[in-house]
């Protein structure tokens, strides 16, 4: 067995997680992560995430209670990506209240919205 060492240096200190659905392993969101971020997911078994745009650490779900609960982590051979295959609870892991983050395709010049959404933001974020 290895020892897990991620290379945080390679992005800055900062390493992409893509989030998955551990049943129907469709993409719910790609976030990122630091060594706090990563030493909190293994420590709860939830997904934390450093949010670039606050600049701070985020559990993922505290505030909508939309958190994502760890049912496996794969690292890939370099080490400086991780996908996380979760439980998604609530339904929804966008902010906007779908649930994937990728709930838009393109179709010409056009970025068309599929699926409903399951939560309204602005109800469980209050904006």
């Amino acid at each position: 067995m290895d020892e897990i060492k991620l290379d945080f240096e390679k992005g800055g200190g900062l390493l992409p997680a893509i989030v998955q659905d551990a049943e129907s392993l469709e993409v719910l969101m790609l976030a990122y992560i630091n060594q706090e971020a990563w030493a909190k997911t293994l420590e709860t078994r939830e997904a934390h995430y450093w949010s670039r745009s606050r600049n701070e650490l985020w559990h993922k779900g505290a505030s909508s209670g939309h958190v994502q609960k760890i049912k496996e982590i794969l690292v890939d051979c370099d080490n400086d990506t991780v996908v996380f295959k979760v439980e998604q609870v609530g339904g929804a892991a966008c902010h906007t209240g779908y649930r994937s983050c990728f709930y838009r395709k393109v179709e010409g010049d056009k970025l068309i919205p599929f699926g409903k959404k399951i939560f309204d933001p602005r109800k469980v974020y209050g904006k």
